[in-house]
This record gives C-alpha cells, sequence and structure tokens, in this order.
C-alpha cells in the first residue's frame, strides 16, 4: 500500500515524535510510505509565529500535492487551537479522500481544551470525522472525545510502548532492589509546571533530614524556557540528593531508568498515556503517578506503584516516607511492571496494531475495537 505519513518525526525527541518516529520505520519495512514531518510546523504552546505559519502552508501544499496518490493517510492531531486549524485545513484539501484517512490522537485534553470551549471548532471537526477511515486513541479513557463524531466501530484504542534498550533483565532488577541504602527516585518528562516536577521538588525538601540523606532523585528533561531552567537549578544548587541532567541522549535516560527504584510523574495534565511511564515499567521501576484518565488506562493503584494527589508536595512526601520504612513489597511491583511492559507495551506490538487497524478499516466485532487484544 502507498501510505501518506504525516506527523512530527524527531527532532526533538519527545514522547510524540517518539512514537510517530516507530510507526513510521515499521510501516517503511513493507509499504510505501511519503512522510510529511510536522515537526518544524509546531511548537509547544501552540503558538503562531511568522516562521511557523510558512512552515504550514508548506505543509498544507505537500499535503494537497501528495494525498491524491495514497491509499491511506496518516495524521496525528493536535490539541491547541492554532494546531487544530491546521489540521481543519488538512481535512478540507483531503474532503474527498477522507475515507482513506485515519488519525491518531496522543494526547488527552483535545475535548476540555477545543471542543468544550470552542463550539464552532467542534461543529467542523465533527463534519471531518465522521466521514474518516478512523480514529486511533491510546486508552479507552479517550474513547468518548470521539464517541458522538463518528461509529464507534471505527475507533481503535492502541496503547502506548517502551523502547527496546529500556528494557532490563529481571536479575538486574532484583540486583538493584537489593541495593536499596539509596532510594533513587527518576523523573523524566517536560520540565513544564504542569507536569509536577516543582512538586517532587518541594516533596524532598519537606522530607525528615535523616530519610533525605539516603533518598536522591534525578531530574531530566526540556524546560521552555532558560528563564525557569536558571531558576530551577538554582534552587537545587548545594542539595547532594537532587542531579538535574537536562535534556539526556537514549543511552543516558536507559541508565537512568536501569538505575531507578522509583519513577514519579506527578502530573497534573490531562494525559494522553505517558510513555514514560510504560518505559519505567520496562525497566522495572515502581512507579508513583496522579489518577488521570490516560494514566488509570495503564495504571492499577498498589498493583504498578502508588496513586499521589496532582499539585500536592505532602502527597508525594507521604508516600516517598511510607516506602522509605518499609522496602516491603517493592520487587514484587518491579518485576511485575516488567512482564506487563513485555506482554504489552513493545515497540513491535504498537506498529502491528496501528498497522492493522489502518489495513483492516473499521472491521470490528465491538463497538469500539480495542487493539489491546491483537496478536502479539
Amino acid at each position: 500500500m502507498n501510505f501518506l505519513y504525516i506527523a512530527p518525526l524527531p527532532p526533538p525527541i519527545n514522547g510524540h515524535s517518539v512514537a510517530a518516529k516507530v510507526l513510521y520505520d515499521q510501516l517503511k519495512v513493507d509499504h510505501t510510505v511519503s512522510e510529511i514531518d510536522l515537526s518544524l510546523s509546531s511548537t509547544s504552546d501552540g503558538t503562531i509565529t511568522f516562521r511557523r505559519f510558512i512552515e504550514v502552508f508548506k505543509v498544507l501544499l505537500r499535503v494537497w500535492i501528495k494525498n491524491r496518490h495514497a491509499d491511506a493517510i496518516y495524521l496525528t492531531i493536535s490539541e491547541s487551537v492554532a494546531g487544530n486549524i491546521k489540521d481543519l485545513a488538512i481535512y478540507s484539501i483531503c474532503f474527498w479522500r477522507l475515507k482513506r484517512l485515519f488519525i491518531h490522537l496522543h494526547g488527552g485534553s483535545i475535548k476540555k481544551l477545543l471542543f468544550d470551549r470552542y463550539p464552532v471548532l467542534r461543529w467542523l471537526n465533527t463534519i471531518a470525522i465522521r466521514r474518516m477511515a478512523g480514529v486511533i486513541i491510546s486508552g479507552r479513557s479517550h474513547a468518548d472525545i470521539f464517541a458522538s463524531m463518528i461509529d464507534p466501530h471505527r475507533i481503535h484504542v492502541i496503547p502506548n510502548f517502551a523502547q527496546g534498550g529500556l528494557f532490563i533483565d529481571e536479575h538486574k532488577i532484583a540486583g538493584k532492589f537489593s541495593r536499596l541504602n539509596t532510594l533513587r527516585l527518576l523523573y523524566i518528562s517536560g520540565m513544564t509546571p504542569g507536569k509536577g516536577y516543582l512538586q517532587l521538588l518541594e516533596a524532598y525538601q519537606f522530607l525528615d533530614d535523616s530519610i533525605k540523606q539516603s533518598v536522591h532523585i534525578d531530574f531530566a528533561g526540556r524546560f521552555d524556557s532558560e528563564s525557569e531552567r536558571d531558576d530551577f537549578t538554582r534552587r537545587i544548587i548545594g542539595i547532594p540528593g537532587i542531579t538535574y541532567h537536562g535534556v539526556v541522549d537514549n543511552a543516558t535516560k536507559e541508565s537512568l531508568f536501569a538505575n531507578a527504584h522509583i519513577f514519579c510523574l506527578p502530573t497534573s495534565f490531562l494525559e494522553g498515556q505517558p510513555i514514560s511511564i510504560l518505559e519505567a515499567y520496562a525497566s522495572g521501576c515502581v512507579v508513583l503517578t496522579t489518577g488521570q484518565p490516560g494514566i488509570l488506562d495503564v495504571f492499577l493503584d498498589g498493583v504498578n506503584g502508588y496513586l499521589i494527589q496532582p499539585n500536592h508536595p505532602e502527597s508525594i512526601r507521604s508516600i516517598i516516607t511510607k516506602i522509605h520504612s518499609s522496602f516491603d513489597g517493592l520487587l514484587t511491583i518491579a518485576i511485575h511492571n516488567r512482564r506487563t511492559a513485555a506482554d504489552q507495551y513493545r515497540t513491535d506490538v504498537f506498529a502491528q496494531r496501528v498497522t492493522q487497524a489502518m489495513l483492516s478499516g473499521s472491521i470490528s466485532s465491538f463497538a469500539i475495537k480495542d487493539c489491546n487484544n491483537a496478536p502479539n
């Protein structure tokens, strides 16, 4: 088949672009793929700049030229107003070929941020989406976003993945949990306030001094601005139990996960399905995170780790203190997470499920096609 693939490809490296690259590479193995990279036309906050306007125009021109030759069209959609207007323009260009178009939502806030706030945008999106071949979402909690827009048989639930280099052997997991003289916590995500990195820092600062001495937190990720980065680095100066690694490469990332006992994501965002949590599973980490709907699609309190409250440093401090007082059960959770990731959240499984959904179209015997049940 001939695919037109419209998605942000690395760089920059983030959960969205990594997922796009994994699927792109898999499709190229057996199909002819013409890609349109959205990374240059995107901004982290959805703002409109002259440079972005020009890049979006180039994207739309390429879509107009290439869509007529595609047997199937794949598009990852945006959750910002400006990004959605770009998506609507793509829908318009492909209007007579919408029955060949699949859209993939990686986030979880499009309903709250766009459809509920802007009825006109919701109406315009509905006109296009109801004609499409299918919608791909990462978890069942997001199905209601599109339930009134498209035949539920054309909604495909496909979880994200952890990359192969992050899977570590079970004996190595057992080894790191035998070395708990220092409890190592890890935060890898965007260094934005809504992700909760400041709450994690404050939780550490609230710990009793006797506990601080045997707890270390590694932070890694990109700040949106130099001023925010400088403010954070100033706040951690002289704190031996805190390290900020900046933006890390794959080797450093794998090492950080491999050595961490606890992965913490105290996000207050309406997450899609954080790849970082699945990466933590693959590396045999216990997870501390919040109960956002997209997270709860892949996380059970007490099974994969422990729930914490968003925007609540004391909640994090309390759980860390509880864990520090007794390490019983941590290894059991870590091994369970590793086995779950190996069974459900591999890159090949993800790519196979998305490819299968696009090849099979809307064929399904269920109201919502849950591709978790696709053969591995």
